[in-house]
C-alpha cells in the first residue's frame, strides 16, 4: 500500500457526503446518474450498508452504496461503486468493498453479495470476480433486467452477479 493509499480512510457516509457521491457518479462516465436528492437520502438511510473513502482532509474520493435485500437480509446488494479519477488503478474500489462487507457481516451477518453489471463493463466485472476469488466464493450470473424492461429508451441489460456463499467474513454473535 502506498503512502497515498494509507492516507485514505474508509468509513460510513454522512448526509454531507451526498453531494460528493453525486459528483463522483457523474464524473464516472459509466454509472447511471441518480438525482442529487437520492444520494442525500442514500447517505442518510443506507449509511450502514454503504462506504465512503476519504482523504486525510476529509474529501470523499470514492464510495460504495448498498442495501440489505428485504426478502433476503443476509444478502448485500451493491448498487453503485465510484472512485475519483485521480484515485483509480490503486485498488481503492476493492478496499472499499472488502471493508464494507466485513462491517456488514460483523453487524448483520452476510451470506452473499449481489450486484448488477452491464455487459462490457470490464472494470466492474473484474472488481466483483476478484472479490469472489479473494473470499473463496462462487459467482452465478443471470440477466436480471433485459433491455426491453427499461422504459426510458435503449439500455443495456443488467446482469445479476450473485457471489456466495461467503463463509470467511466476520459473523454477528447471535
Amino acid at each position: 500500500m502506498t503512502a497515498a493509499q494509507a492516507d485514505l480512510h474508509i468509513d460510513r457516509p454522512a448526509v454531507a457526503d451526498g453531494a460528493a457521491f453525486w459528483r463522483l457518479a457523474k464524473e464516472s462516465g459509466t454509472l447511471d446518474l441518480n438525482s442529487a436528492y437520492s444520494y442525500l437520502l442514500w447517505c442518510r438511510d443506507f449509511a450502514g450498508t454503504s462506504a465512503v473513502a476519504r482523504t486525510a482532509d476529509g474529501e470523499a474520493v470514492g464510495f460504495v452504496t448498498g442495501f440489505l435485500r428485504p426478502d433476503s437480509p443476509g444478502t448485500l446488494l451493491v448498487w453503485q461503486v465510484a472512485v475519483d479519477p485521480a484515485q483509480r488503478g490503486r485498488g481503492l474500489a476493492a478496499r472499499m468493498l472488502d471493508a464494507l462487507t466485513a462491517r456488514v457481516a460483523a453487524e448483520h451477518g452476510l451470506t452473499s453479495v449481489e450486484t448488477t453489471i452491464t455487459p462490457g463493463n470490464t472494470a466492474s466485472e473484474r472488481l466483483f470476480t476478484s472479490y469472489a476469488a479473494r473470499h473463496d466464493a462462487g459467482v452465478e450470473r443471470e440477466v436480471l433486467f433485459g433491455t426491453d424492461q427499461f422504459p426510458d429508451g435503449p439500455h443495456d441489460p443488467e446482469v445479476l452477479y450473485r457471489i456466495g456463499p461467503l463463509t470467511h467474513l466476520p459473523r454477528t454473535s447471535d
